[in-house]
Formats: C-alpha cells, sequence, structure tokens
C-alpha cells in the first residue's frame, strides 16, 4: 500500500483544511486508517483513527470536536476534516495504515505504511 497525503496549505486560526489521503492497493480496506502530525521541534503524535469500516474512530482530546476523521473504501481514500483551526495546530500531517494498531495509544511499529506528509500552518 502506498499513501499520498495533501491538501495542506495556510489558513488563519478560526478557518478549516481538509486533508485527503489517497491510497494504492486493492488492500486499502483491511487497514485502520491514522493521522498523526509533527510540529517542528516536537514528537510525532496521534491526531485520528478510523477502523476499517469506518465503525470506530478516536481522536486526540486536542482536536475532539473540531476534527472529523473519514474514508471511502471505494475511492481508497481517507480525510481529515479540521475546522476551528488553532496555532497549535501547525505541523507536517501524516496519514498511516495499520491492521493491528487500533489504538490512540498503539506504538508506530505497528504501522506498516506512511504518506510523505502535508504541511499545515495556522497563522493567528
Amino acid at each position: 500500500v502506498q499513501l499520498q497525503a495533501s491538501g495542506g496549505g495556510l489558513v488563519q486560526a478560526g478557518g478549516y483544511l481538509r486533508l485527503s489521503c489517497t491510497a494504492s492497493g486493492r488492500t486499502f480496506r483491511d487497514y485502520a486508517m491514522t493521522w498523526f502530525r509533527q510540529a517542528p521541534g516536537n514528537e510525532r503524535e496521534f491526531v485520528a483513527l478510523i477502523t476499517w469500516s469506518s465503525a470506530i474512530t478516536y481522536y486526540a482530546d486536542s482536536v475532539k470536536g473540531r476534527f472529523t476523521v473519514s474514508r471511502d473504501n471505494a475511492k481508497n481514500m481517507v480525510a481529515l476534516q479540521m475546522n476551528s483551526l488553532k496555532a497549535e495546530d501547525t505541523g507536517t500531517y501524516y496519514c498511516a495504515a495499520t491492521r493491528t494498531g487500533l489504538s490512540p495509544y498503539a506504538p508506530e511499529a505497528e504501522y506498516e505504511y506512511w504518506g510523505r506528509g502535508t504541511q499545515v500552518t495556522v497563522s493567528s
């Protein structure tokens, strides 16, 4: 599975962005998909996870109520709708695929595939 994240950009605080992650390969539906982000000088952190059937989603406390993760298995795509953006949401956003890391606390070693990342910058 190859992953490509897109949709990042520069936005003012309070604005919104929609990130997309497109996967190649016919086994996309076998994977839970997760969004991570990394701010300069910080470790990469969990943002949101969605299981293969979309039945279960998890969010970091810092984004609950503002971000929504969704997927379309027919299009091999997972999206992250980000509303009410804050300066602290700035960072590089990555999508990742896992068949075993079905938890916000799963170590990164559980993720089999990673996208290259897309930059999100929120100006205050």
